[in-house]
């Protein structure tokens, strides 16, 4: 009886931890060049990531528009948009939903930066940042710094999204000494 409830414990830890840490398979190093991915933005445009070349670029992934995190998370990369673009940096948000949802999530919480729609997952994917539960796909809270020349600087995996523009901008900080 303990044996086979110490088994089972240990298979329920085994279970759990790769579920919970599937979407960090594959994720792009520190100091590797960021994959290059073209996406339609909110306005139906497309854009590329080799578009901000000579940029600082804080490419962010978030699982869905209009839910409470995303929204924290994107109202604290607005309010402090200043402060990236003295830093000649952009922001950049990625997540699986439509060009539509993008359309009326920025124009409902006023997001004054790029969302991406990565309807086919492939980006996400690209990245590390799949996340993965039964049929459902979401985009993982994970966070990349890209230096000017398409260099990964730093990679955040689940992000806390009241943390989020706070991080990036310290890790600006760092990597532009």
């Amino acid at each position: 009886m303990r044996k086979t409830m110490l088994s089972a414990a240990v298979l329920a830890v085994i279970l759990f931890t790769s579920t919970a840490n599937s979407w960090s398979a594959g994720v792009p190093a520190e100091g590797t060049a960021a994959p290059n991915f073209t996406l339609k933005n909110q306005e139906g445009s497309p854009m590329s990531l080799a578009d901000f070349k000579g940029k600082w670029v804080v490419l962010y992934f978030y699982p869905k528009d209009f839910t409470n995190g995303c929204t924290i998370q994107a109202h604290g990369f607005t309010r402090d948009m200043a402060l990236y673009e003295k830093k000649s940096a952009v922001v950049v948000g990625v997540s699986v939903d439509s060009v539509q949802s993008h359309t009326e999530f920025c124009d409902k919480e006023g997001i004054s930066f790029k969302l991406l729609a990565d309807e086919d997952k492939k980006v996400s994917d690209l990245y590390g940042s799949l996340n993965k539960r039964g049929d459902t796909a979401m985009a993982a809270r994970n966070t990349f710094v890209i230096d000017p020349k398409g260099t990964i600087g730093k990679v955040f995996l689940g992000v806390d999204p009241n943390k989020s523009s706070e991080e990036s901008l310290a890790a600006l900080a760092e990597l532009q000494k």
